[in-house]
């Protein structure tokens, strides 16, 4: 099974594990499970850093390759598909980093992780619990 994990889950997966369930860290770490987290996510942190929306323990820069090195999170980059998908999205969600999360995991063909439920009427897989 592929994971995509939206913005604050792969904060959460890489910093405070106490948000997950046993059963959706059993599943997040099985080496037979991929786990990625999506520029998206990278450039929504790196935004909200800046803005002083989000306190890191150092630029997101520095400390971001190496908690996903750490963490064996794989990267996903952003790619033409899942930015022309977004034409065809309905606006459930006015989030454009969480309609890309969607689009991502949609083309893909991932779960998106999140614990989000305005996610859930776009019809890719989301999962929190």
């Amino acid at each position: 099974m592929n994971y995509l994990l939206d913005t604050c889950a792969a904060l959460w997966f890489m910093t405070d594990r106490s948000r997950f369930s046993e059963t959706m860290l059993e599943a997040l770490t099985d080496p037979a499970n991929p786990v990625f987290v999506s520029d998206v996510s990278l450039l929504e942190i790196a935004i909200k850093y800046r803005l002083g929306k989000l306190t890191l323990a150092r630029p997101p820069s520095r400390l971001l390759p190496e908690l996903l090195a750490a963490h064996a999170l794989l990267p996903l980059p952003l790619t033409a598909p899942a930015i022309y998908l977004l034409e065809s999205l309905p606006l459930h969600h006015r989030d454009p980093f969480d309609r890309l999360l969607v689009a991502q995991a949609l083309t893909v063909e991932g779960t998106l992780v999140s614990p989000d439920p305005k996610l859930r009427p776009y019809g890719a897989p989301v999962w929190w619990g």
